[in-house]
């Protein structure tokens, strides 16, 4: 496959303050992971071809396809002035169209400014669009024949500073890079005859065209890289899988018969055809969350590299948080948790997780408290108990009124189990069982109220009601130790706080 990229730079002075605009193309090239089947071999800067255009102008000019135009840009913004107030485009007027072109010459010798404009005909030429099929046929309405004439106008090709417009640069590159096809937004339409006039005036054979839709915020407004709505930077910085991304850019604005769009690179490539959607796209963020979870999910089962680079990914998260965790160093906050150790720990809770993977920030507010304790007695009473499962707090103060005794009794069972039982999760749910159908609820309460009010009351205890895995999964992840620590350390906040808990529960 032959790859080239072209970098529509010609005016300078915009581009001067950006980042290389090869240099960014490359790294979205790396950073999409396009090098198996994108290798550049040619690329083309137009700022740097200035010599080029000038000389395709030029030959245009002898050939009576383009002229000069002397007109200041005063007198240009006067004419648009008039012509609005008309209700007209701001066309120009082609008043040095007939200029001979001894006076032409005259005037360019004598230092007299001028842009070079193309010389169009009335009626645009008719061409077939890949999406939209024939478009520009000839009117046989004299009217509109008419109006055609008196606004179709005449584009700049090159400037008073001798640099090219858009027009005609990008119609010499595409030819002299032998491009066959061309893609591009529906709103270059309206030009695309004007193109197509500079192929005949050079005798070139035109590419194929094929105009798409626009890609649109929730509000149907054009993403614009002016306002950074499509800095791919921001994607890689938030953590999104260059994989996902380039599956999710690439499923706008085109079909496939793919029964999923969950599509490799070379699904992609192999699915590709011209069949695009006609109309504009409105982007779906959600969507891209969805592709994310489903690659989280294939990296994690797979394993191999991409496995090992994202938990690499949520271990440098995790790091940043250590460090700009505001905390009393006197503390014990962190489980001590280190290089390969945390890595283990971080794969080990991923495997259970990655179904709902989104970013490695996400990732870390969602499931922190694996690698965190945060001492519950600097929690506010009234916040961290509002957070207790009501069910659990009614069950257990209706059968032992006044008393914990419920909460006490689920912990001293918790310290019985064998420590080679907190390794096998069978053996845990059985346990959590156990507390259910024999423990201090008797037969005062179905089993299935009661084993709710068990499971929320442990996940509140040990993971602050935060989402995951089943307990008898998150208690094994955690380990028997980090376990009890917390229902300790609950025990106390509710020794302590006793009067508010009562107080709470009264009030249900």
């Amino acid at each position: 496959m032959s790859d080239m990229i072209q970098a529509q730079d010609p005016d300078k002075e915009k581009v001067r303050m950006l980042e290389d605009p090869m240099d960014r193309t490359s790294k979205c090239v790396d950073l999409l992971v396009l090098g198996q089947f994108v290798r550049p071999q040619l690329t083309q800067i137009q700022s740097e071809r200035t010599a080029l255009y000038q000389e395709h102008a030029d030959k245009l000019l002898k050939t009576g396809h383009a002229y000069r135009c002397f007109c200041s840009s005063e007198k240009l913004s006067d004419l648009a002035r008039r012509r609005a107030s008309l209700g007209l485009p701001s066309d120009y007027d082609r008043t040095c169209e007939g200029l001979p072109s001894d006076q032409s010459d005259e005037r360019s010798l004598a230092g007299e400014p001028f842009v070079i404009r193309l010389r169009v005909p009335v009626e645009p030429p008719e061409y077939v669009d890949l999406v939209y099929g024939s478009v520009g046929k000839p009117s046989h309405n004299k009217k509109a024949q008419n109006v055609a004439e008196a606004l179709y106008e005449d584009p700049i090709l090159l400037k008073s500073d001798g640099l090219p417009t858009y027009h005609l640069a990008n119609v010499v590159d595409d030819h002299h890079m032998k491009i066959t096809h061309v893609v591009r937004a529906a709103e270059w339409m309206s030009s695309t005859p004007k193109h197509l006039v500079l192929y005949r005036a050079f005798n070139w054979r035109p590419p194929a065209f094929a105009h798409v839709g626009l890609l649109q915020d929730s509000s149907h407004q054009k993403f614009s890289k002016r306002k950074g709505d499509l800095n791919i930077r921001r994607f890689e910085e938030q953590g999104i899988f260059p994989e996902a991304l380039l599956n999710y850019v690439a499923l706008y604005g085109w079909s496939h018969t793919k029964t999923s769009d969950v599509m490799s690179l070379t699904d992609l490539v192999d699915s590709f055809d011209m069949k695009f959607t006609k109309g504009n796209t409105v982007v779906e963020p959600h969507k891209l969350m969805y592709l994310q979870k489903k690659y989280a999910a294939k990296y994690t089962t797979e394993g191999g590299t991409p496995f090992k680079n994202l938990v690499n990914k949520v271990f440098e998260e995790i790091q940043r948080e250590f460090k700009t965790h505001t905390w009393n160093p006197d503390e014990s906050y962190i489980n001590q948790l280190e290089g390969d150790t945390l890595k283990n720990s971080i794969a080990e809770v991923l495997r259970h997780t990655a179904k709902n993977y989104t970013t490695p920030k996400d990732f870390f507010d969602d499931y922190g408290y694996f690698f965190f304790d945060e001492p519950l007695r600097n929690l506010d009473a009234e916040d961290f108990l509002d957070g207790m499962p009501t069910g659990f707090a009614l069950l257990s103060y209706r059968l032992h009124p006044g008393n914990p005794s419920l909460m006490l009794s689920i912990d001293s069972v918790f310290r019985s189990i064998p420590a080679e039982h907190w390794t096998n999760e069978d053996e845990l749910k059985g346990w959590i069982k156990y507390i259910v159908d024999g423990g201090s609820f008797q037969q005062e309460t179905s089993t299935k109220e009661t084993y709710k009010a068990v499971q929320l009351y442990l996940r509140w205890a040990i993971t602050r009601g935060g989402s995951g895995p089943p307990m008898h999964t998150t208690m094994r992840l955690l380990g028997r130790d980090k376990c009890l620590q917390r229902l300790e350390a609950l025990q106390d906040v509710l020794s302590d706080r006793r009067d508010t808990l009562l107080r709470m529960v009264s009030s249900k």
